[in-house]
Parts: C-alpha cells; sequence; structure tokens
C-alpha cells in the first residue's frame, strides 16, 4: 500500500514535469520565448580606409564623400545641372563613427530651401559616377572635387577675391573679376605668405608675438595630407621662437587677423598694397 502511494505521487510529479515542459515548447501548442537580437543603428558618417587616399569620409552605405573647391564660403555652389551629377548629402539626426568629431559637422540651408550636410564648413558631397561603396571615382575632377578626409592640412578653394579695401581682384592682385584658386587650411580659412620671407625664414613674426593677432602663424604638430592635385612634399614645417610653423614649398604659412577666421575672406591681399601678402596655389613658385 505504501508503495503505491509513492508510486502515484512520482507519477504525479512526472507528469506536472511533464506539463511545464510543453509550455516551453512550441512543439506541444505552448509559446516560446526569445530574446529579441540587439541592432546596432547604423551609423550615418564613418571613416574608411582607402588604399589610394588613406583615411576617407563615408555615408551610411559606404559611399565617398566629396568636398568642391568653389563651396570656399561654406555655402554650396553646387546647383542646376551641377546636382545631376553630384548628389547633396544630408542626414536630419547623424550619428558618427570613430574619429570622427560631432563639432565638426553641421547642416546648412541651400538656395533652394534643402538641407546639406557639412564636414568642418565644406558641403558634403556624393558622386554619381561612383558604382560601389568605396569607389572614388570624383576625386580631382576638373581640380575641383576632392575626396572628403579627416585630416587634410590643407585645402583649395576657388573664388573671386576681394581685397580689406572692398575691391575686386583677379589672379594677378589687379583690379578684376574671375575665380582665383588659392590655399586654405582644413576648415577653408585663407592661407598666405609674406614677400620678404626666404625659404624656412619668418622674417614678419616677433619674438614676443606681439604683431602674431595682425598675421597669426599657422601652428601645426605635424602635416597630414594635401588634396590630390598637389605634392605632399610641399609642406614643411620651421620653428619660430618656440612655435612650430607651417611652410608650404618654403614659405612661412600666415593667416589674416582681419578675416576672422572666416571662409572665403581674402582681405590680405591688398594690404598694405596688393601684392605683399598674396596667396598661395600649387603653381607658386617656391621661396627663394
Amino acid at each position: 500500500m505504501r508503495f503505491k502511494y509513492i508510486f502515484l505521487i512520482s507519477t504525479l510529479l512526472l507528469f506536472i514535469g511533464g506539463l511545464n515542459s510543453c509550455s516551453k515548447s512550441s512543439g506541444y501548442g505552448g509559446t516560446t520565448t526569445t530574446t529579441p537580437p540587439v541592432t546596432t543603428p547604423a551609423v550615418s558618417f564613418q571613416i574608411k580606409t582607402n588604399s589610394q587616399f588613406g583615411s576617407t569620409i563615408t555615408d551610411v552605405n559606404g559611399n565617398t564623400l566629396y568636398f568642391f573647391s568653389l563651396d570656399a564660403n561654406g555655402s554650396s555652389a553646387c546647383t542646376g545641372g551641377c546636382l545631376t551629377i553630384w548628389t547633396v548629402s544630408f542626414t536630419a539626426s547623424p550619428t558618427f563613427g570613430a574619429g570622427l568629431t560631432t563639432s565638426d559637422f553641421a547642416t546648412i540651408t541651400r538656395s533652394d530651401g534643402t538641407k546639406q550636410t557639412t564636414y568642418k564648413g565644406w558641403p558634403l558631397y556624393t558622386y554619381t559616377g561612383d558604382a560601389a561603396a568605396g569607389d572614388v571615382k570624383g576625386d580631382g575632377i576638373a581640380g575641383v572635387w576632392f575626396v572628403a578626409k579627416p585630416d587634410y592640412t590643407v585645402m583649395l578653394a576657388n573664388i573671386q577675391l576681394v581685397g580689406n579695401d572692398g575691391v575686386l581682384y583677379d589672379s594677378t592682385y589687379k583690379p578684376g573679376t574671375g575665380v582665383t584658386q588659392y590655399l586654405t587650411d582644413d576648415r577653408g580659412v585663407t592661407l598666405y605668405r609674406f614677400t620678404h620671407d626666404v625659404a624656412d625664414s619668418n622674417k614678419f613674426t616677433k619674438s614676443d608675438f606681439s604683431n602674431d593677432n595682425v598675421f597669426p602663424i599657422v601652428q601645426v604638430t605635424g602635416t597630414a595630407n594635401v588634396p590630390s592635385t598637389m605634392d605632399k612634399s610641399v609642406l614643411g614645417t620651421i620653428t619660430v621662437f618656440g612655435k612650430t610653423q607651417l611652410t608650404f614649398k618654403g614659405w612661412p604659412v600666415y593667416r589674416f587677423g582681419a578675416d576672422s577666421l572666416i571662409r572665403g575672406d581674402t582681405k590680405a591681399i591688398s594690404v598694405p598694397t596688393p601684392g605683399v601678402w598674396p596667396l598661395m596655389n600649387a603653381s607658386s613658385s617656391p621661396a627663394p
């Protein structure tokens, strides 16, 4: 009798266990509890390594992004038919991959009222001729389109020159109209040289830097990259009273204080007279 009682209890426990097992198995009509996979949001902008250009900036689909040197003042000069070849890049609430700084990105409103994302003040585009993610076929086109990189030391801009006197100047620093290509820093601020300097020697800056606010030296910790139409070897550095100044073809490089770090301003070309503080570009002669 006692044996029968124990047998019935054991059978009952096995039966309850079986019910619990069935409740966890969809094979017996129960529900299966699963933990949904964790999904990582796609990164809007990221750095990719390209065999030709090194670090490049791409969009969420891996498409290479580009700068347009005619966007020197921070607004987009690519309109009309240009937009059939170059596509405006815009993300409303972007996320960023490793190596990119959020504050380097911003949004502008184009002349047609649409939005465009910028990086370090350069409006961003993709190229319709890039057939696959990672292609860089748009670089160097017409000498004004360049792969967007996070590590340019200098960039190129194309714009009408306007002196501090308000006069329009051509590339020879005579009054006139026309677009001139010149050197900027990575954020589009105009760079200058001083005609009284000689190779790797700064003749302007005082030892106490009391005049550095007039023509600040361009300080760098080293040189990285240049647009593909230029040779990186044209960049160098010198030490000026304990500070490292960028050089270009041996010319010490300066900004102009009155430009106030505003992209596209070229005021120094008329100070004190046209030609004393000229711009630089790929065709500039080396410093004597």
